[in-house]
């Protein structure tokens, strides 16, 4: 029998990890990065979909762990509720029901209180679409027959341009497909996307480690040097690139030569200019 060893991740952990996602890097090297297979990196995004969860933070209203320290304090002095009420500048009842909701007087205890606080004060926020099913209901047919969900977004604002209780933007609608904890859209729709993806990808992410269409490396054409602008030297080439339909593309490289073989081209029938090559 093979034991296998189960990897835990500490909140610090998983904070760092989900800020090395957003910055684009792969689960392989943010595996690599804590010394942790990448498997246990996907189990802490899929079932977000990728997208960070939101911090959370206590309500200001909400009794802080000095607070229920004090009210522990009181009961084991026997002092009355209104008593601890007043010295905390609290209401009677909200101390009433704190203790009330932790065990009474007898079991009281302030650490124990807050943990289960905060536990308890976790509410899935309600999304967009799960509150209106028949805009839901037109979504999830768009996504059938292979719409983006920009073109949902922007086909229901031209659809309806005066009902904004319609309109649901593209970002609502990739969070209902990949976190499926939400329970809103089917998850089969994903399979509909273009990218086929089961995750929410960082806009900084790439295969190659550089943004989609960016030239690894690229000199602007503002930092050409002064000679590529008089075209005195021989031997320089310049380059046209006309871009058709489908992916196809017609390159034209014409080198520089000098004045010399130039006319010995023109008295050969030569083009008057230089060698051309062209591909497609």
């Amino acid at each position: 029998m093979i034991l296998r060893k189960r990897w835990r991740l500490t909140p610090a952990e998983k904070t760092e990890i989900w800020g090395r996602w957003k910055c684009g890097q792969s689960q392989h090297e943010i595996g690599r990065v804590f010394g942790r297979p990448h498997p246990t990196i996907r189990k802490l995004l899929l079932p977000c979909g990728g997208i960070a969860p939101a911090a959370r933070r206590r309500s200001r209203l909400a009794l802080t762990l000095a607070e229920r320290e004090d009210i522990s304090r009181g009961i084991a002095s026997d002092s009355s509720i209104r008593e601890i009420a007043r010295l905390l500048k609290r209401s009677a009842s909200t101390v009433s029901r704190e203790v009330g909701r932790h065990g009474g007087r007898p079991a009281y205890r302030a650490h124990d209180a807050d943990r289960r606080a905060w536990v308890s004060a976790l509410r899935p926020k309600r999304c967009f679409l799960a509150g209106n099913r028949r805009l839901r209901d037109v979504v999830a047919s768009k996504l059938i027959l292979d719409w983006s969900p920009e073109q949902i977004s922007g086909w229901l604002k031209n659809r309806y341009p005066n009902n904004e209780s319609v309109h649901v933007s593209h970002e609502t609608t990739y969070r209902s497909l990949f976190i499926q904890a939400r329970g809103v859209l089917k998850k089969g729709l994903m399979d509909h996307l273009r990218s086929k993806r089961r995750m929410r990808r960082s806009r900084h992410a790439s295969e190659h480690g550089h943004f989609r269409g960016q030239i690894v490396d690229a000199i602007s054409i503002r930092e050409r040097p002064a000679e590529a602008e008089d075209r005195a030297i021989p031997g320089h080439w310049e380059g046209d690139l006309l871009a058709g339909g489908k992916n196809s593309y017609i390159v034209t490289l014409v080198e520089r030569l000098p004045h010399a073989d130039q006319g010995a081209q023109q008295r050969h029938g030569g083009g008057g200019g230089g060698v051309e090559q062209t591909r497609s």
